[in-house]
């Protein structure tokens, strides 16, 4: 039976994609996911993308902002078209079985030795971007305009789009008449979903550093605790989004890390939080961090903290603005999409608080239309088994997450290839 399925999928992909572009598709997504590279450090994949990239005619700048990639294609007159596709992969150890899992290691930026996987589907990304264009050069003849597809470093880590920006990605090259791009879900394969607006938040990373006075554990009263002074820090925090946020914007803010102390007996002077803040519109962001900043000074003076030893809050350089899909150039898209590959296979979804920094593209004054869709990704069985609560369904940053790559990459190429040639003759 599993036999006749994959038969049956290979002829769908051939059909959809054609035999070459599907032969050719289909290896370059195993051998980019059993090979995969850290944020920063994409420079096999890099180069294996603007190889083939230059092989099918486009012009290539390599290396730009580190490790991304640039390609360009002249098509007559009419729009110009961006679409992104991301390169990096997390430090993950791969547990999916596949034959050609990753057992890549690499040395991560405090010279750790991890394991490597793209368990959030950027492989995918990366086929499917160079299965589209090859598609659309093969059709070129159906549309006019200039199509840029670069392939971007380090969004794992919210740099990536801001280094190509600050590097003059626009600038540089022609700017973009509109942005597209995709990212897979655990959804089933085959199925495409969108939300328009507001679709994923900003993300800020954070790490708060409380100090106190150290001392024995017997004798609490000649020493500030900074262990207790934490402890009502975090519960009070949960009060900005219970009571002080408007209950109708969305927000998070999750301690996901508290270090203090050697040993039982012992009040540490120093303990460490690290947190993450969600968001949608910059307002509520700047809200967060203010009151944050209110709760740990007023919370330290309560407990008798001196002046000279008041917390701080540290934002670290990880920040991804929200993605905001342009709801005009939403509605159009997905028109052509339906006609690609039915209605029935393209639904509405809700926001999610995940972060993407391919938003931070759309943002560029003055502001470009924009849209990032979902594509599935899982095994209709598997999905079906999930959803029947037979098994839990790995979802993006598992090690378990294992796209079925025939159906989700032929979905990926025949949608985005549908998109930007409608893009292409409905925006002359």
């Amino acid at each position: 039976m599993l036999y006749k399925k994959l038969f049956i999928l290979s002829l769908i992909f051939l059909s959809l994609v054609g035999k070459s572009n599907a032969d050719e598709i289909l290896d370059l997504y195993k051998h980019l996911h059993s090979n995969p590279e850290l944020s920063w450090q994409e420079f096999k994949t890099s180069n294996l993308l603007a190889n083939k990239m230059e092989g099918l005619g486009f012009t290539v700048t390599r290396n730009f902002a580190k490790t991304g990639v640039v390609s360009i294609y002249k098509n007559g007159k009419g729009p110009v078209l961006m679409i992104r596709a991301d390169m990096d992969a997390l430090p993950v150890e791969e547990k999916t079985g596949l034959e050609y899992s990753s057992k890549i290691k690499m040395l991560n930026d405090d010279k750790t030795e991890v394991s490597v996987m793209h368990a959030c589907g950027h492989d995918v990304h990366m086929a499917v971007a160079v299965g589209t264009a090859k598609e659309l050069i093969n059709s070129k003849n159906k549309w006019s305009g200039t199509l840029m597809i670069i392939f971007q470093p380090a969004e794992e880590v919210g740099q990536g789009s801001a280094k190509m920006l600050e590097e003059g990605l626009f600038d540089k090259f022609p700017r973009p008449d509109f942005n597209l791009a995709l990212h897979v879900g655990s959804f089933p394969a085959g199925k495409v979903t969108y939300t328009k607006g507001y679709a994923m938040a900003n993300v800020d990373m954070a790490d708060i550093t409380i100090y106190g006075v150290g001392g024995h554990g017997a004798y609490p009263h000649r020493a500030k605790d900074p262990i207790v002074l934490a402890s009502k820090i975090i519960l009070s925090l949960q009060t900005i989004v219970s009571r002080e946020i408007d209950p109708l914007n969305p927000a998070v803010v999750t301690v996901g890390s508290i270090h203090g102390g050697s040993k039982h007996n012992i009040i540490p002077d120093e303990v460490k939080l690290q947190l993450t803040m969600r968001s949608y519109t910059d307002e509520v962001r700047e809200e967060i961090i203010s009151k944050i900043k209110r709760i740990i000074e007023g919370e330290a003076i309560s407990l008798g903290i001196p002046e000279n030893k008041m917390p701080t809050l540290k934002l670290r350089d990880q920040y991804t603005p929200a993605l905001y899909n342009t709801p005009d150039f939403v509605d159009e898209v997905v028109g052509y999409i339906e006609k690609s590959i039915g209605k029935e296979n393209i639904f509405e979804s809700s926001a999610v608080m995940g972060g993407e920094d391919f938003g931070r593209y759309g943002r560029v004054e003055p502001k470009i239309p924009t849209f990032l869709f979902w594509l599935g990704a899982s095994e209709l069985e598997v999905w079906q088994k999930s959803v029947r609560g037979e098994i839990d369904l790995p979802g993006i940053h598992s090690p378990f997450f294992a796209p079925d790559p025939i159906p989700t990459l032929s979905t990926g190429i025949k949608v985005m290839t549908a998109a930007a040639i409608g893009v292409f003759n409905d925006n002359k």
